[in-house]
């Protein structure tokens, strides 16, 4: 069995995709996912399957467009690939409530950081899978636009290291 880390695009954020963790719970388990347990109300989930990162990612997508009526993106990664977003923080200075990881199904497109629009005092990096955000005075009255992170979906490094430490089992 092979633990996985499930993080799903606008779930319980800003009134849109409302699900409930209950609910999400019981449709890893009807995928036959065990151990499953959440992190915040925002569609992070921690679990065992032997199925592989595609195959738990196809699965949770097919159950959530059932629920919710409509496509809800899902990034996989492993309790390794999530560690490594958090050791290669390039912003570790900063409160890791103000720094984000844009989780991507793949690596950022070349010129990535040169289509953002509205950038003020943030400090962007590239990493393997993801975009890495720091908002200087905060997110609550940023602009800024990344287009490159359109499909992903972003988790403060609070949460990031919430959800390694439970994915190692602390």
């Amino acid at each position: 069995m092979a633990r996985h880390i499930a993080l799903l695009r606008a779930v319980n954020v800003g009134g849109t995709g409302k699900l409930p963790m209950a609910e999400l719970v019981a449709m890893c388990q009807a995928e036959g996912f065990t151990g499953v347990r959440t992190v915040l109300a925002s569609g992070n989930v921690v679990f065992d399957s032997d199925a592989s990162p595609a195959k738990v990612k196809a699965a949770l997508e097919r159950r959530l467009l059932g629920y919710a009526g409509k496509p809800v993106g899902v990034l996989v990664r492993s309790p390794a690939e999530m560690a490594a977003v958090l050791a290669a923080n390039p912003f570790p200075g900063e409160p890791g409530n103000r720094t984000v990881a844009i989780f991507l199904d793949g690596p950022p497109p070349a010129g990535a950081l040169d289509a953002v629009r509205h950038q003020r005092d943030e400090r962007l990096a590239l990493g393997l899978r993801e975009i890495y955000v720091a908002y200087g005075s905060g997110m609550a009255d940023s602009k800024l636009v990344v287009p490159a992170a359109s499909a992903g979906t972003a988790r403060n490094m609070n949460t990031v290291a919430r959800l390694v430490a439970l994915a190692q089992g602390a």
